[in-house]
């Protein structure tokens, strides 16, 4: 009883130090919590430098064999043409092959039967050559291909503009983040985080293009200008 009478006292003492001591703990957590938060957004514009097409061809065949075998030969007409116009084997990738059957719905809807096949390919080509570019793809559709997806006028190194957005996003921000704090009657302080956000690239345009294209003929084709965006975050001390 003499040891738990002697410890009581300096158990309460203890917890009033650490009751006296509580207020300025919150007043600093208070002063830790005064900060802005504000988003940027960033443009920048420039001519694209670069197209990117998607170029196929579809066959029909009796066999899933000879639709494929006639596919493989009118692709690879389509492809050393391509090349024979300076595109680099690097700029030509296989991005879809397919084979199906063609089935007859006319008679028997419920279980058709068989009558063919198509087969499919689609090759994604880059062209770096914007003044050339219609005329590749004029002639690469004579060569074989019969079907033109989307295109894409891209740059070929994004960077300097990405980084150009972003510059523009952080001005963003900033003058954001001055007119609310002088809005609000405070001092804004120092900049305490910075967030890389999305940046976002031009997006795919549909391209339509005639089959029947006359031999001296070339796919008008305008790159005009495009844009990329960029967003970050910065956080501010209030002073």
């Amino acid at each position: 009883m003499g040891i738990q009478k002697a410890i009581f006292p300096a158990v309460i003492a203890v917890l009033m130090t650490a009751c006296a001591a509580a207020p300025e703990a919150v007043a600093q957590n208070s002063d830790a919590a005064r900060t802005i938060t504000v988003n940027g957004e960033g443009r920048a514009s420039a001519v694209p430098d670069m197209a990117v097409i998607s170029i196929g061809v579809k066959t029909d065949g009796d066999t899933a064999a000879g639709a494929l075998r006639d596919n493989s030969a009118a692709m690879k007409a389509t492809i050393d043409k391509l090349k024979e116009l300076g595109v680099a084997n690097k700029d030509i990738q296989t991005s879809g092959l397919s084979v199906n059957p063609r089935y007859d719905y006319e008679k028997n809807r419920a279980n058709p039967r068989i009558i063919g096949y198509v087969a499919s390919n689609t090759i994604t080509v880059r062209l770096r050559n914007l003044d050339d570019a219609g005329a590749v793809i004029d002639q690469a559709v004579q060569s074989g291909a019969n079907s033109l997806g989307g295109i894409s006028f891209v740059f070929a190194d994004p960077k300097p503009l990405y980084a150009a957005a972003r510059i523009d996003a952080v001005k963003d921000a900033k003058a954001k983040a001055e007119l609310l704090t002088d809005a609000a009657g405070v001092d804004l302080g120092r900049l305490m985080i910075i967030q890389d956000g999305y940046a976002q690239a031009p997006s795919p345009r549909p391209m339509l293009a005639r089959m029947e294209m006359q031999a001296d003929a070339s796919v008008p084709l305008s790159a005009g200008e495009s844009s990329v965006s960029a967003s970050v975050t910065l956080v501010y001390e209030i002073e």
